[in-house]
Parts: structure tokens; C-alpha cells; sequence
């Protein structure tokens, strides 16, 4: 499982923006958590899912402006599971405590952690912050493209829809390493899911009885 703990950047001199978060987080991932997310403790927020492909996303939401300190968690969760999130434990959840504690001190704000197999999670997390690095450069007319080629329209569709020439489509493109990141995406999906795998498979006979 992935735990998402995410920790607001300077909230003690910036509006509390863990309730608009958690409404987005709600509308936009849905039923791909596994429970809905929560408000943990004042300024944090959290998130479980079983589902690499949505932890990712979720990250890179979250990281994507720079108001959130972001740890993600991979391990068990003690089933049944509870009615919300915050009252859920287990491994991942731990190992988001800690990842969350280290991003803050993170030039990326980012970290992955696991109690298990620290490995593969370290391997997850030095991908996910070159990936992260090259977002930071991107500028607002890279992210305008990106949003509308991510959402599925080709580049030339997106272009148009920006009223840009196609070679300035593919210059912003360029630019904005939009190619080099969906590309990266399904990759780190899977790697996601190898160190998620990772964690059951370093369960001591003790644990699993």
C-alpha cells in the first residue's frame, strides 16, 4: 500500500490549505483510494492507496507548486480497514511519518521511505526526484501545454487549442521536458509497484502468522 503524507510548506504565515487540498484530492482520485483523505494533524494531510499509478499522480499534484512537503510510504496497512484514514496504521504509514520528516529538509520537498525493503524505495525516490528537479524549470506557458497534452489532446491539438503554431508547440515542448516526463510516467509506475511488491516480500513468517 501507499501512504501519502504531505505537510504544508510555511503555515505559519500562509492561509491554512489542507481542506481546499483535500477537496481536490477527493474529486480527482475518488474511488482509486482506498480511503477517503484526511486531515491528520493541523497543517498535514493524508492519502492511502493501493494504487501506484494514483500515488504517483498524487505526488506529483502535491509537488507540483511548491506548498507541500511531500513523503510517501510503502508497506502494510492493519486490515480491516478503519472508517478514515487517520485512524488507519500500519508499516506505510510509518515509513510516510518519517519520509514526510526528511522532505522537509529535501531541496525537492520529497521523500520515500519504507520499513521493510529500503531499497527499492530509495532507488523510487532518486528517480521521482530528477523528475521533480526537471518540473521545477518548467515555466507557465510549459505547464499550459502539459496540462492539455496530459488530459490527451496531441501536441499539435494543444497548440491549437493555445492559438500557437506547431513549432512553437514543439519549442515550449522542448523546453518543458513534456516528452522526457510522459515517457518517465509509466516507468516509474512500475517501479512504484515493484517496491510496493517489495515490502510483502521481506515480511518475516512472525509477521505474516
Amino acid at each position: 500500500m501507499f501512504v501519502i503524507t504531505a505537510d504544508q510548506v510555511d503555515s505559519r504565515r500562509r492561509a491554512d490549505i489542507v481542506a481546499p487540498a483535500l477537496e481536490t484530492i477527493r474529486d480527482r482520485y475518488g474511488e482509486r483510494l482506498a480511503l477517503p483523505p484526511d486531515r491528520n494533524a493541523g497543517d498535514e494531510l493524508q492519502a492511502l492507496t493501493a494504487d501506484p499509478a494514483t500515488a504517483l499522480d498524487l505526488v506529483l499534484h502535491l509537488t507540483r507548486e511548491g506548498a507541500w512537503s511531500v513523503g510517501l510510504g510503502l508497506g502494510d496497512v492493519r486490515l480491516p480497514l478503519p472508517e478514515s484514514t487517520r485512524e488507519a496504521t500500519g508499516d506505510a504509514f510509518i515509513a510516510a511519518r518519517s519520509a514526510v520528516t526528511r522532505a522537509k529538509r529535501s531541496p525537492a520537498r520529497f521523500a520515500v521511505e519504507a520499513v521493510a525493503a529500503e531499497e527499492p524505495a530509495a532507488d523510487a525516490e532518486a528517480l521521482l526526484v530528477l523528475l521533480l528537479t526537471l518540473r521545477e524549470g518548467r515555466t507557465a506557458a510549459g505547464w499550459e501545454l502539459y496540462d492539455l497534452v496530459s488530459s490527451g489532446l496531441t501536441q499539435a491539438e494543444a497548440g491549437a487549442r493555445l492559438g500557437i503554431t506547431p513549432q512553437s508547440a514543439s519549442d515550449r515542448a522542448r523546453a518543458g521536458a513534456i516528452r522526457a516526463e510522459l515517457a518517465a510516467i509509466p516507468a516509474l509506475t512500475r517501479l512504484l509497484a515493484r517496491a510496493d511488491a517489495a515490502q510483502a516480500d521481506r515480511r518475516t513468517p512472525e509477521e505474516d502468522a
